[in-house]
């Protein structure tokens, strides 16, 4: 009785593998149409560790915990996850906008109520500010 076998054996030599037949080869084994050892078997890939090796380097799963690093998502996900965000800051920045309004209304009554208090109490509130001609003059005479 003659058994079909699927997979060819071709020896390899470590030159032959290019970097588009290891992505293939990842492609197979992640995507889970292949076992390690029948890629292994089916590429005539030589070294026992040579797979996985290339599986931690290029793949996207995490082979040692047996978990995803990061899965490719597709467009329509990342085109939702950019809606969803878009949505968010437009919140955030109402919710600043109105802030900022708040704070430059309290800004202009604090003004006016200083205003107000220096006129009826006739005491200067603000601090004078010196001119800047001043202050430069000031300055040069403490470095000399």
């Amino acid at each position: 009785m003659k058994k079909n076998n699927d997979f060819q054996y071709v020896k390899r030599t470590q030159r032959d593998y290019s970097y588009s037949f290891k992505m293939q080869v990842v492609q197979e084994v992640e995507s889970g149409s292949i076992g390690i050892n029948a890629a292994q078997r089916k590429y005539g890939i030589q070294g026992n560790a040579t797979v996985s090796t290339w599986l931690r380097k290029y793949g996207s799963l995490d082979w040692e915990n047996k978990s995803h690093l990061s899965l490719e998502k597709s467009p329509e996900q990342k085109l939702l996850e950019l809606e969803a965000k878009v949505r968010m800051l437009e919140k955030q920045k109402a919710s600043l906008e109105k802030k900022l309004e708040f704070t430059d209304k309290k800004a202009i009554i604090f003004d006016m109520m200083i205003d107000i208090a220096e006129e009826e109490l006739k005491v200067p509130i603000r601090k004078k500010s010196l001119p800047q001609q001043l202050i430069d003059s000031r300055l040069s005479k403490k470095k000399a």
